[in-house]
């Protein structure tokens, strides 16, 4: 109901700002929070969001209605946290000390409140390949189905599942590397 109401608010230019707005507060914390799981950091997750919504409302207008309004934006979001771990790795992946560094970034952000397991799950999939960690993140913390990560990244099933299996084997293996195994 909540979509429909946002949708015929964003199609007339006299009521877009107010289903703008609408579509803010609807979705704001959910795409927040999935987009502190990609980049981590809460600072870096609020900048991410901030770059999602204006790109959200330059192209509102185009927005055809094709998909669900969330999976519209969730893409947006998605590919906005993706260039930002790209920019993020280059200026990390430089630095000869490149896990410290990012087990460093992760436990120095104030809102990190988890363990040292934690921190080193987090380290390993940061070392992950670009697309590896966004399937890893996707399916093991938002438990999401193939089929919709599909649509999202517009990837095929049998690739994605693929991914999936390798994430899973190099974050294992940094963690068994850890623990001297």
């Amino acid at each position: 109901m909540e979509d429909q109401r946002i949708l015929e608010l964003i199609k007339k230019p006299s009521t877009r700002l107010e289903g703008f707005n609408l579509l803010v507060e609807t979705y704001q914390e959910r795409l927040y929070w999935h987009i502190r799981k990609m980049v981590l950091n809460h600072d870096d997750a609020d900048d991410v969001l901030q770059n999602t919504f204006i790109k959200v409302w330059k192209a509102l207008e185009n927005f055809r209605g094709d998909s669900k309004i969330y999976t519209w934006i969730y893409r947006i979001a998605t590919n906005e946290s993706l260039s930002h771990i790209q920019k993020s790795k280059r200026t990390y992946s430089s630095d000869p000390n490149f896990e410290t560094a990012l087990s460093t970034k992760i436990q120095d952000d104030p809102y990190f409140d988890g363990d040292a397991a934690q921190l080193k799950l987090w380290t390993a999939i940061e070392q992950l390949p670009e697309k590896q960690m966004t399937v890893f993140k996707l399916k093991y913390f938002e438990e999401m189905k193939y089929d919709d990560m599909s649509e999202l990244l517009g990837t095929s099933v049998g690739a994605l599942k693929a991914s999936y299996h390798h994430a899973v084997n190099k974050v294992k293996d940094v963690l068994l590397k850890q623990l001297n195994y």
